[in-house]
């Protein structure tokens, strides 16, 4: 997935955004079985697989060990296509196979032509040790902050960089893994994060994403610091994942304006406060955090709300009435479609409602089928809620 100037040196690749982002080339491929009735293209990221194997090939001398990762469930042919690979190169070369899919669905993972799969994160002390038996060691003692540090020196010259400061997640939503991903809270000390800051800095990255599940939770154990660091540093900032709004205090949003955060996205969910998955969010704190972004200095052209899409028993007027207020505060909204994730307290419901397999097929998690709405995905139905989205981020009118 990265240009690698000696590798794919005669590859054309798309040219990204300013702030470095993708575009991924893609080849439609096609669909597997489960989903040929589904009216979307199925595509692979990525290079040509025969170009893949050709520079593995290359590799001298072999791995000693492979780990293979996928983020998404429904993204494991990718996983088992990997898998195969690598055993048809290197057939007595230990492959693990890890990350989201395998931790949520370890029955599945297991499947495939592995030597071993690793469920949770890899710096617990059972499957550190798992993993060194494979290569017939003793486990070295993990390094400091196992989990929280990034190897972005792998990159020759990045585009953007990505920080972590933490992992997991101290609320329990029903519809999110970040627990069962990484079970517990934890962040990283200050001085680990700047050192990162610095050493991207160095290799000429300006754009900087946050991967944290809980960016403003005890703010001030790291991030003050790394803001007041990119601030002098003229870096900008990006939070994919989206923040708590609650925590979106005056203070809070001067110091996220000041630091250089430019993408800014707000978990808001919904404002149907009568049924609503969590109690993360008031009406109240709603509008007072819109407020308070808005005097930070915070438009429409920085902020959106991730709006929930698809939910088992959701109702279109209250979506649509959500949609149509935070836009009648100045912010723009994001559908943010549901996947069932294996785990979740909202699964066994989602299994009720949805005409899929989903708990045999993670190919059927997949948010962009709609697989819990009825009727599914729909071109007709996806155009009308695009409209409707677009007709709020035209129409901004802050109060």
């Amino acid at each position: 997935m990265d240009t690698l100037e000696r590798t794919w040196a005669d590859i054309p690749w798309p040219r990204p955004r300013p702030d470095g982002r993708g575009p991924y080339p893609k080849t439609e491929i096609p669909k597997p079985a489960v989903l040929a009735q589904v009216p979307r293209r199925f595509c692979r990221y990525g290079h040509d697989p025969a170009r893949v194997e050709a520079a593995l090939a290359a590799l001298s001398p072999p791995p000693d060990l492979v780990l293979v990762t996928s983020i998404m469930t429904y993204w494991y042919p990718g996983v088992d296509e990997a898998v195969r690979l690598c055993r048809r190169l290197w057939p007595r070369v230990p492959v693990v196979v890890g990350g989201v899919y395998a931790t949520l669905c370890p029955e599945h993972a297991r499947r495939l032509e592995a030597d071993h799969c690793i469920c949770g994160p890899l710096e617990t002390p059972e499957n550190w040790a798992a993993l060194w038996r494979l290569l017939g060691a003793s486990a070295p003692s993990l390094p400091d902050h196992a989990g929280l540090r990034l190897a972005h020196e792998l990159y020759a010259a990045p585009d953007f960089g990505v920080l972590l400061g933490s992992r997991g997640c101290p609320f329990a939503c029903a519809y999110c893994a970040s627990r069962l991903l990484s079970p517990g809270f934890c962040q990283a000390p200050a001085r680990l994060v700047l050192e990162r800051l610095r050493s991207l800095h160095a290799q000429g990255v300006r754009h900087v994403a946050f991967y944290d599940d809980a960016l403003l939770v005890a703010p001030e154990t790291w991030l003050w610091s790394a803001l007041a660091w990119c601030a002098e540093h003229h870096m900008t900032l990006h939070t994919p994942n989206a923040v708590h709004v609650r925590a979106l205090t005056p203070d809070v949003c001067r110091r996220l304006w000041r630091g250089g955060v430019r993408t800014l996205r707000l978990g808001l969910e919904t404002l149907d406060f009568n049924h609503r998955l969590d109690a993360k969010l008031t009406l109240e704190e709603w509008e007072q955090a819109v407020a308070a972004l808005h005097a930070a200095g915070f438009g429409a052209e920085h902020v959106r709300a991730y709006v929930l899409f698809g939910l088992p028993d959701e109702d279109d007027d209250a979506t649509a009435a959500t949609i149509a207020e935070a836009g009648r505060l100045g912010i723009p909204v994001e559908l943010a479609f549901y996947s069932p994730i294996p785990g979740t307290p909202l699964f066994a419901r989602a299994e009720r409602v949805s005409p899929w397999p989903l708990a045999e097929e993670p190919l059927t998690h997949n948010n962009s089928l709609w697989p819990c709405r009825p009727g599914g995905f729909s071109w007709a139905e996806a155009a009308r809620w695009k409209t409707l989205v677009r007709q709020v981020q035209r129409n901004p009118n802050p109060q």
